[in-house]
């Protein structure tokens, strides 16, 4: 009974030995499955850590071409501006026409109350009344 005995606790100790191999072998194909996971997450974090860089850098050539516009128009504004400021020195009847008053069709294009957003400007261009024109002219 004892070789019976042996051979039956050789079998268990083989069966335990079966299962734990089984068992590692299945904790190891979680952890390659859930390695893979993680790379394919970090593929695509990565694919769109590029193009969120990638707009990133045509965004800020955006703004330095809009800066440069900008400021090419502030010379040029300035360089107007003195452009005008000469002719009314020169120019006697330029500065008297210059100095006259805007008439009162022209002075009501630049009213309009304080506008906070885009929202109220919207809605004042909505209800402000069309121009009309000053000679009177046909009516349509």
């Amino acid at each position: 009974m004892s070789t019976l005995r042996q051979w039956l606790y050789g079998l268990a100790l083989l069966g335990a030995l079966a299962g734990l191999l089984y068992t590692q072998h299945l904790r190891l194909a979680l952890a390659d499955a859930a390695t893979n996971a993680a790379q394919e997450q970090t593929a695509r974090k990565d694919a769109a850590i590029g193009v969120l860089t990638s707009s990133l850098s045509t965004e800020r050539q955006a703004q330095a071409s809009l800066r440069n516009t900008q400021a090419l128009l502030r010379q040029s504004l300035t360089d107007r501006q003195l452009q005008i400021k000469e002719l009314k020195r020169e120019n006697q009847e330029l500065r008297l026409w210059a100095d006259q008053q805007l008439p009162a069709a022209a002075r009501s294009l630049r009213r309009r109350p304080a506008l906070s957003g885009a929202a109220s400007y919207r809605d004042w261009l909505s209800s402000s009344r069309a121009l009309q024109p000053a000679g009177g002219g046909a009516q349509q």
